[in-house]
């Protein structure tokens, strides 16, 4: 073997380990691409019990009820499925009933999804003060943006002498 056919030969063997590499990783992570999964997924999916993922939807109203030693149970629903999930931690400021939330976690035997992590989502319409003002201001504010905007004050509410001060 030349030298010019030993070097081809050493990159098509990288070559072809680089591929199974990378083919190997995008198998292992074919089910984690989605971010997570709604009720409504889950139940065509047929997910079974102990297989972890996400679950995505809003808390539904009246169904937070709250158990002994941070024990909290809910149901998530999507607007066509819901499911039941329970949990035991402190729950994130954010999560309320009507709020979007993302569990992660595993289905039960009987059904119920056993959340380890509860995270909440802030509403899609949340929009800073500032950047409210600013629409307002250049006369691009529409009525339908709905921002609740935040309390925070903002730097230029901040007195200039102030501003960047180390205490």
């Amino acid at each position: 073997m030349t030298r010019k056919q030993r070097r081809l030969t050493l990159i098509g063997c990288a070559l072809a380990v680089l591929a199974i590499a990378a083919g190997l990783v995008l198998n292992g992570l074919r089910d984690s691409i989605v971010f997570f999964s709604t009720p409504s997924m889950v139940a065509e999916k047929h997910i079974g019990p102990g297989r972890r993922f996400r679950l995505g939807g809003l808390v539904e109203t009246g169904s937070l009820k709250r158990g002994d030693n941070l024990a909290v149970t809910f149901t998530v629903g999507d607007g066509s499925a819901a499911l039941p999930v329970a949990y035991k931690g402190i729950l994130p400021d954010l999560f309320r009933e009507g709020q979007g939330v993302i569990a992660e976690g595993a289905l039960d035997a009987s059904g119920v999804f056993r959340a380890d992590t509860i995270l909440a989502k802030h509403d899609e319409t949340y929009m800073p003060k500032d950047v409210a003002d600013a629409l307002k201001k250049q006369g691009h504010w529409k009525d339908d943006y709905g921002a609740k905007s935040s309390n925070m004050p903002t730097a230029a509410a901040v007195p200039p002498s102030t501003q960047g001060a180390i205490r």
